[in-house]
């Protein structure tokens, strides 16, 4: 009986510590909430985010040429971007982690996705679907402003 018991505990001690984990994740930046892919582990699945603002286009990154930077591995053509990036990430990375400026205007979290973007005033947006960016290019200082205010209320509330 007693056996069971301990092995109870230690079973509720492994899930608290997952679940801390999970809640509480390394890094602690303002962008440590940032869009993975669930299938590869990577940012921006795999694109460079240096190339969306040097090649004016998603362009993928290679294996070989990775960089981990918030607990989250990012891809990169070459080493030029690489480098780049390492220099100074917070200009690169897509503004919100990857979420959707245009949900989260909304107070909603909807990953972006990285083959639909925009490069406005030297920040990278992903957006969840098309006509999420034309609204956002509408008007995109009341989103930028909405986002903005919601961003913190809805990146307390992103657990993974």
């Amino acid at each position: 009986m007693m056996a069971g018991r301990r092995q109870r505990k230690r079973v509720w001690a492994f899930a608290a510590t997952l679940l801390t984990m999970a809640l509480c994740p390394a890094g602690g930046s303002a962008n440590d909430r940032i869009v993975v892919d669930e299938r590869s582990g990577l940012a921006i699945s795999g694109y460079d985010p240096v190339a969306y603002f040097t090649d004016k286009m998603p362009v993928m990154g290679l294996p070989t040429l990775e960089r981990s930077f918030d607990g989250v591995v990012w891809r990169f053509r070459n080493s030029g971007n690489r480098a780049a990036f390492a220099a100074d990430p917070m200009v690169y990375m897509p503004r919100y982690g990857g979420y959707d400026p245009v949900a989260l205007a909304r107070g909603t979290s909807v990953p972006g996705h990285p083959l639909i973007w925009l490069v406005r005033d030297q920040h990278l947006y992903l957006f969840y679907s098309a006509a999420a960016r034309d609204a956002f290019l509408r008007d995109p200082a009341r989103f930028v402003a909405d986002a903005d205010q919601q961003w913190p209320g809805v990146r307390h509330q992103l657990a993974y």
